[in-house]
C-alpha cells in the first residue's frame, strides 16, 4: 500500500447514506474511481456557503483524484518517493511481480503457514525467525544449488526423507523403484521445524534439519565465470557426466540462490502477503486471497485465539504496570494520620494548590504579553502585496492610490479572444522569423495588413506570412481530407436531428464539398516562389485547411471555407470593391451563392476569420521540425551566454579591484601635485659650518681650519648627493603615478567595454529566451500580468547605429488567470472587489482573458509610480521595468513618432489608387519587404 508522509493511504469507504441509497434508489448516479474502486456521491465539493452541515459527510471525486495526482506518495516496497498514487501502486505491483517470480514457489505455503497467527512486535523479528528456521530446510520441487567437491550445480529436489529414515538406507534407495516409494508421497516434511510456536532449540531436537536426506536431480552447472577460470579443461567431462543424474544429498551440501531466498526478499514477501491490526499484541495474518490460494485456514483456531488473547492481556498489564510505576506509588503502607496531622496535610495541599494557581496566572499573563508584543512587531518588507495598504503618510508623500487608466482600444478587440489570438500570432511570426525565413514587422503593420481588403494591389506581407507557414506545415504530419471527413460527420449529425437543408451562408453542404474538390489539391508541392510574388498561396491555403483542419481544432471551418470558395451576387461584389472598402470586409451575414476563387475571396474575409486561420497555422507550426531545431539551438546559445556572462563579470570584478589599487597608489605621494615636482629645500653651506669665525688664532688653529674645510666639503658633497637622490625618487614617483593614472584610465575603458558587452548579453539573452518560452515582466498586487513583447526572437531592440527599434511599442496588461483569481477569492476576510474598484477604478478592473495597453510614456511613468515596492510582486515588476526602461520608452517614443508621420485623413486612408487620390502602396505595411526569403523556393 503506498504511503503519504509515512502513513498508509486508507481508501475512502462509501457513506452509510450512500449504502442505504443503493437499496432504495439503485438507479442513482454516482462517481466511480476505477483505479481504486472508490465510490463518491459528488464530483466537486460544494461551496462552504451552501449546505455547511453536510460538508463533513460529503466526499468529492475531483478532490480525491487531485489528492491522488499529487507527487507526494512513496512506494512502500522500493522506497521511491515523489510519485503520484497510481505510480506508487504500479511500482509496488511491479516489484511484487518480480519478487513472487523469484521467490521459491514450494517454499511459499510453508512460510505462510509458519507466520499465520504469530504475535511479534516487529516485522524484522518475524523475518529473522523465519529465515533461521527455513534456511536449512528444503521442499520437494524446489530449485537449489548443490556443491559436489567444490563444483556447484543447479538441481531440483525430487524427494525429501524425514529424520526417521536417516538410518534406513534401503528405504531411501527405494525411491528409484516408484512402486516401493509410493507410501512416502503423502508425508509432509518439516512440520515440527516449521512451527514457530516451538522454540528453535526444541524444533532442532525433534526435527533436526541435518538428518534430512534429499534426492535431487542435477539440472545444469552454476554459471560462475570466476569459478570456471580456476577449473582446468580436464574436468569438463566429469562435470558434464554429473548433469542429468539423480543423487542423494543433505542440507550441508545444499543452498539456495540469493536472488530467490535472502532476508531482504523474505521481508518483502512476508510484508506483501501478511497484515496486522493496529491494536496491542495483534497477530500477523495472511491476507484472505493469498490464504485461499495456498489452502491456509483464515479462521483463527480456538486454541490459538486463547493464546493470542493471553499474550494481549499480558502486554496490556505490563504497560499498565509501567505506567503506574512512572506515577510513583508509595513504597510503604502509610499509617493512619491523627486529626492534627490531617489538618496540616490539608493546609499543605491548599497552599500547594494556591501556588499552582498563582503560577498559572503568571504564565498566562506572560503569554498574553508575548502575544501582544508579537502583534506589535513591525512588518518586514517586502511582503505579500495584498497585505500592503497605503497610509496617510504615503498619500501625503505623493504615492498614487489609483492605477492610471489603461486603454482597452486593442486591435480587433470587438470579438472576445480575437485580439489575444492576433497578438499571439504576431509574436509567433516575429519570434520564429529565422526558421520561418521571415523578416520582422511591427504590430501596427500586421494590423493594417489584416485589415487590407483590396485585391489589387495585393498585400505582400500577407502573402509572405501565409507562404512561409504553408512551407513549414508541409513537414508536419497530416491526414488527407481531414476537413471533409469532419464536416461530413457534422452534416450527418445535423440530418439525424432533422435539419435536411443544412445551409451555411446560403451554401448547401453538397455544393461546398464539390467546390472543395477542385481547389488546393497537391498544395504541399505547389512552388510559392518569392520572386513571383508567392502566386497561388490562397489556393495552397485552402489545400492546407483541407488536410490539417477539423471541426474540433478549427471550429469555424465550414464558414471560412464557404467564404473562401463562394461569393455574393454581383451587386454586392461591386460594393465590396468600392474605394471605401479598403478597410471594410464583406458583412458576415451576407448570403453567398456564386462560386469564386480563394485569390479573389481571401481579402474579403472578416478580420476574425483571417486571424483564426493564422492562429491555427501557428499552433500547427510549433510542432514542426524547423521550430524544434531552432528552440534547441536557442537553448545551447543560452547556455553559452550564461557562461560568457559569468566570465565577463569575473573579469570586470578583477579590473575594478586593480583600479582600486591604482587609485590608492596615486594618493600615497604628497610631494606630487598635478604632475609637477615641488622644490626641494636646500640649506646654505654656512649653516652647515659649526666653526666659529671669531677668536684669536693659535698654532693649532691652522690645523683646525684645514679639518673644518675638509668636513665642510664632505658635508656639502653628502647633501648634494642626498638632494639628487630625492629629486630622482620624486621623478620616479611621478612617473609611477602617471603610469598608475594611465593604467586606471585604460582599465576604466575596459570596464566600460565589459558593461556594454553585458548589456548586449542581456539583449541577446532576451531574444533567445523569447524563442524558448515567453514570460511576462511580472505581476502587480492583483495578479494582473504585465507583458512587453519587443526584442524577442528574431526582433532586435537596437538597430544599426544604435537606433531604437520596436515591435509593439506598447506595454500590455492582462487580467489575472483563473488560478490567480482563486488566490484572490481565498482572501475572504477582505473586500478584494471593493479594493480593486478603489485602486484600479471600475473601468480598470480586468477579468481573466481581458487585455489593456499603455501606449504613452507619461502613462507608463504614472503606472510605475503607482507600484508599491513594499510588495513582493510589485518589487520584482518595478525592477524589471527599470532594467528595460530605456528600451521600453525609446520604442514607445519612436512608435508615437511613426504614427504621427503616417497619420492621414480618414477618407484618404480608405481610398484606393485613383487619379489625384492617396496611393495605398506607400503605406508602411505595403512597402514591407521580406529580406530573409529564400529566393530559390
Amino acid at each position: 500500500m503506498p504511503t503519504c508522509r509515512r502513513k498508509r493511504v486508507v481508501l475512502t469507504e462509501p457513506s452509510e447514506a450512500l449504502l442505504q441509497t443503493a437499496t432504495t434508489d439503485p438507479s442513482r448516479e454516482v462517481f466511480y474511481l476505477y483505479e481504486t474502486g472508490e465510490i463518491f456521491e459528488t464530483y466537486e465539493r460544494p461551496a462552504l456557503s451552501s449546505l455547511p452541515s453536510l460538508i463533513p459527510t460529503l466526499r468529492a471525486y475531483a478532490a480525491r483524484m487531485s489528492f491522488y495526482k499529487l507527487k507526494q506518495f512513496q512506494c512502500e516496497v522500493t522506497g521511491k518517493s515523489g510519485l503520484d498514487y497510481f505510480q506508487a501502486v504500479e511500482s509496488e505491483r511491479e516489484e511484487a511481480r518480480t519478487m513472487h517470480h523469484r521467490f521459491s514457489e514450494p517454499l511459499k505455503p510453508a512460510i505462510l503457514r509458519a507466520v499465520q497467527w504469530q504475535v511479534m512486535g516487529r516485522l524484522d523479528h518475524l523475518v529473522e525467525a523465519v529465515y533461521e528456521r527455513f534456511k536449512d530446510r528444503y521442499f520437494k520441487s524446489e530449485r537449489v544449488v548443490v556443491d559436489l567437491t567444490g563444483t556447484k550445480y543447479y538441481a531440483r529436489v525430487e524427494k525429501v526423507y524425514p529424520p526417521k529414515y536417516s538410518a534406513d538406507v534401503g528405504a531411501r534407495d527405494a525411491y528409484k523403484d516408484l512402486s516401493l516409494s509410493s507410501s512416502l508421497e503423502d508425508e509432509q516434511p518439516h512440520v515440527i521445524g516449521g512451527d514457530l510456536k516451538i522454540s528453535t532449540k526444541d524444533a532442532n531436537i525433534q526435527d533436526n534439519p541435518a538428518l534430512y536426506f534429499y534426492w535431487v536431480h542435477i539440472i545444469e552447472l552454476e554459471k560462475d565465470k570466476g569459478h570456471e577460470k580456476k577449473q582446468g579443461g580436464s574436468k569438463n567431462t566429469e562435470k558434464d557426466s554429473a548433469i542429468g543424474s539423480l543423487m542423494e544429498v543433505q542440507c550441508g551440501m545444499m543452498s539456495r540462490d540469493r536472488l530467490s531466498f535472502s532476508k531482504s526478499i523474505l521481508r518483502r514477501f512476508i510484508r506483501d502477503c501478511v497484515d496486522r491490526d493496529a491494536a496491542v499484541a495483534s497477530p500477523w495474518t495472511v491476507k484472505p486471497s493469498i490464504a485461499k490460494r495456498y489452502g491456509l485456514d483464515s479462521v483463527m483456531p480456538e486454541e490459538t485465539r486463547k493464546g493470542v488473547e493471553s499474550i494481549k492481556k499480558g502486554e496490556i498489564d505490563k504497560r499498565k504496570k509501567v505506567w503506574e510505576d512512572k506515577e510513583g506509588p508509595p513504597n510503604k503502607k502509610q499509617k493512619k494520620m491523627t486529626p492534627a496531622q490531617e489538618e496540616r496535610a490539608e493546609k499543605r495541599e491548599r497552599e500547594a494548590r494556591e501556588k499552582l494557581e498563582k503560577q498559572k496566572q503568571v504564565r498566562e499573563e506572560a503569554e498574553r504579553l508575548a502575544a501582544e508584543k508579537k502583534k506589535k512587531k513591525p512588518v518586514r518588507y517586502p511582503t505579500e502585496d495584498l497585505d500592503v495598504r497605503l497610509g496617510e503618510k504615503d498619500k501625503k508623500a505623493g504615492m498614487k492610490v489609483q492605477r492610471p487608466h489603461a486603454s482597452r482600444d486593442l486591435p480587433f478587440n470587438e470579438t472576445p479572444g480575437t485580439s489575444e489570438a492576433f497578438l499571439l500570432a504576431w509574436n509567433f511570426l516575429v519570434v520564429y522569423g529565422q526558421p520561418l525565413h521571415l523578416s520582422t514587422f511591427t504590430l501596427d503593420e500586421f494590423e493594417h495588413a489584416i485589415r487590407h481588403t483590396l485585391i489589387d494591389p495585393p498585400c505582400p506581407l500577407l502573402a509572405e506570412v501565409h507562404s512561409t507557414l504553408i512551407y513549414n506545415l508541409r513537414t508536419v504530419a497530416f491526414q488527407r481530407h481531414s476537413a471533409l471527413v469532419s464536416l461530413m460527420r457534422v452534416h450527418e449529425a445535423a440530418q439525424e436531428e432533422g435539419n435536411d437543408e443544412d445551409l451555411v451562408l446560403g451554401v448547401p453542404f453538397d455544393e461546398l464539398t464539390a467546390a472543395m474538390a477542385d481547389v488546393g489539391n497537391n498544395w504541399e508541392r505547389v512552388p510559392l516562389r518569392h520572386t513571383e510574388g508567392r502566386e497561388g498561396w490562397e489556393d495552397a491555403l485552402v489545400g492546407m485547411l483541407k488536410d490539417h483542419a477539423t471541426v474540433t481544432n478549427f471550429p469555424r471551418l465550414r464558414e471560412t471555407l464557404t467564404r473562401l470558395l463562394f461569393a455574393a451576387e454581383h451587386r454586392t461584389e461591386i460594393t465590396s470593391t468600392s474605394p471605401s472598402s479598403s478597410r471594410d470586409p464583406t458583412p458576415e451575414s451576407s448570403t453567398l451563392s456564386q462560386r469564386s476563387t480563394p485569390a479573389e475571396r481571401y481579402y474579403t474575409l472578416p478580420p476574425r476569420d483571417k486571424i483564426a486561420i493564422l492562429s491555427f497555422m501557428c499552433n500547427l507550426a510549433i510542432s514542426s521540425k524547423a521550430i524544434h531545431a531552432h528552440m534547441e539551438s536557442c537553448e545551447e546559445q543560452l547556455t553559452a551566454l550564461r557562461k560568457e556572462k559569468i566570465d565577463v563579470n569575473r573579469l570586470k570584478k578583477q579590473y575594478l579591484e586593480e583600479m582600486s589599487v591604482l587609485k590608492e597608489e596615486a594618493k600615497e605621494d604628497p610631494t606630487v601635485k598635478n604632475g609637477v615636482d615641488q622644490d626641494v629645500v636646500m640649506h646654505d653651506v654656512s649653516d652647515l659650518s659649526d666653526v666659529s669665525e671669531g677668536g684669536s688664532e693659535t698654532p693649532s688653529s691652522s690645523t683646525g681650519k684645514k679639518n673644518s674645510a675638509r668636513q665642510k666639503e664632505l658635508r656639502l658633497k653628502a647633501v648634494t648627493t642626498a638632494h639628487a637622490k630625492q629629486r630622482e625618487a620624486a621623478r620616479a614617483k611621478q612617473a609611477s603615478v602617471k603610469q598608475a593614472l594611465s593604467d586606471h584610465r585604460r582599465l576604466d575603458e575596459e570596464v566600460n567595454k565589459l558593461e556594454r558587452r553585458l548589456e548586449g548579453i542581456e539583449r541577446e539573452f532576451r531574444k533567445l529566451l523569447g524563442a524558448v518560452r515567453v514570460k511576462p515582466l511580472g505581476k502587480d498586487r492583483f495578479y494582473n500580468r504585465v507583458w512587453w513583447f519587443d526584442g524577442m526572437g528574431s526582433a532586435s531592440l537596437v538597430g544599426s547605429g544604435g537606433v531604437a527599434q520596436y515591435g509593439t511599442g506598447r506595454l500590455f496588461i492582462q487580467g489575472p488567470s483563473e488560478f490567480d483569481r482563486e488566490l484572490l477569492d481565498q482572501r475572504r476576510d477582505e473586500d478584494i472587489e471593493g479594493r480593486r474598484k478603489e485602486e484600479e477604478g471600475e473601468d480598470g478592473i480586468l477579468g481573466p482573458g481581458d487585455w489593456s495597453v499603455y501606449s504613452d510614456v507619461e502613462e507608463l511613468e504614472e503606472f510605475v509610480s503607482w507600484l508599491n515596492v513594499k510588495g513582493h510582486r510589485e518589487t520584482a515588476l518595478k525592477a524589471a521595468l527599470t532594467k528595460w526602461w530605456i528600451h521600453i520608452t525609446a520604442g514607445m517614443k519612436r512608435r508615437t513618432a511613426d504614427v504621427n508621420v503616417n497619420a492621414k485623413l480618414p477618407e484618404a486612408r480608405r481610398s484606393a489608387r485613383t487619379k489625384g487620390g492617396y496611393d495605398i502602396t506607400r503605406e508602411p505595411y505595403m512597402t514591407w519587404v521580406n529580406r530573409r526569403a529564400v529566393t530559390s523556393s
